[in-house]
């Protein structure tokens, strides 16, 4: 597997920089994507998931850092080469009506991106259109329906389908089905890992729900307060957790067999996130952390090495 993003000291700070009350939503972070895999982000809300994400595309600029996808530097293209590099970075919102224009029909939709990139021309356009609808499970007939005449899992569809119409190489997964029941959940996660394997796609996927993010990842990172606090493959996450935040979490995952859910532990954190335009000295997590000490306050922790491709930011590791 090659590299196909590198992000490096990613930082995306709103305010005037260093003035007081200005927020580091995303600080210092640091992480690579393979091509064809899958980077699980979690956390709780506020952490600074999808202003990573957007960071990444460019649709929120960032404050510092370099946002390399396949070896160019994103953060410093001009309007229009952005532009034609978007065609190989795409997204998907939470909100899949919320992303649809409500005045356009669907197929004048998935064909929006083919005609702005000069996709598809004349009467390759509808042909496409349709073969684009078909890959993501919907029929030619809605071709003619609005975004207001779909249920919540048809228009995650077509918002799909609106990010594979470029044929894309790495799509930004945000929160793409906290929005839906539990059974349409399941249809959209085999979906996204189906075109994956199909199409060769990357994928950064955020969410909060950790039992979605086992299933469909191949690595994982863990943030907190705008900083990754734990980076590894999947099973070193969910099997053997390092950073207390992680534990914290892990723990909070539901275990389908009830004799092994009734003897787990769980760790229940005390306080609440603290004001991301005040983090506390040293380590962010301290003042909810259970085995902090007073270094903790002093010194802000690197990265630890536990084992290939697994390394958590703690002093007491």
């Amino acid at each position: 597997m090659s590299t196909l993003l590198e992000v490096e000291d990613l930082d995306v700070h709103y305010g005037r920089p260093g003035a007081p009350g200005s927020v580091k939503a995303v600080d210092g972070v640091s992480f690579t994507v393979e091509r064809g895999r899958t980077l699980g982000l979690v956390g709780e809300s506020g952490c600074g998931k999808s202003t990573t994400g957007y960071a990444i595309l460019q649709l929120v600029r960032p404050s510092g850092g370099r946002v390399l996808f396949d070896g160019t530097d994103l953060c410093t293209l001009d309007k229009a080469s952005l532009r034609r590099m978007r065609r190989k970075l795409q997204i998907i919102f939470q909100d899949a009506h919320a992303s649809l224009n409500p005045r356009m029909p669907i197929g004048d939709l998935v064909g929006e991106a083919l005609d702005i990139h000069g996709l598809y021309p004349g009467a390759k356009r509808a042909k496409r259109i349709r073969e684009l609808l078909d890959m993501v499970g919907m029929a030619g007939h809605l071709i003619e329906r609005y975004p207001h005449e779909l249920s919540g899992g048809q228009a995650q569809r077509i918002a799909i389908c609106r990010a594979l119409a470029v044929e894309p190489e790495l799509i930004v997964c945000d929160e793409p089905v906290s929005a839906l029941d539990v059974s349409i959940q399941a249809q959209i996660v085999n979906l996204l890992q189906d075109l994956q394997q199909r199409l060769g796609l990357a994928y950064i996927f955020i969410s909060h729900d950790l039992s979605v993010v086992r299933h469909v990842s191949d690595d994982i990172a863990v943030m907190y307060l705008g900083k990754i606090v734990e980076r590894a493959g999947k099973h070193e996450i969910y099997d053997a957790p390092a950073h207390p935040y992680t534990k914290s979490l892990m723990s909070a995952v539901p275990v389908p067999d009830p004799d092994i859910e009734a003897r787990r532990q769980r760790i229940i954190l005390k306080g609440d996130l603290p004001d991301p335009a005040h983090p506390p000295s040293g380590c962010r997590f301290r003042t909810r952390c259970p085995i902090a000490i007073d270094e903790c306050a002093k010194v802000e922790p690197l990265q630890h090495p536990l084992a290939p491709g697994h390394w958590a930011k703690c002093i007491r590791l």
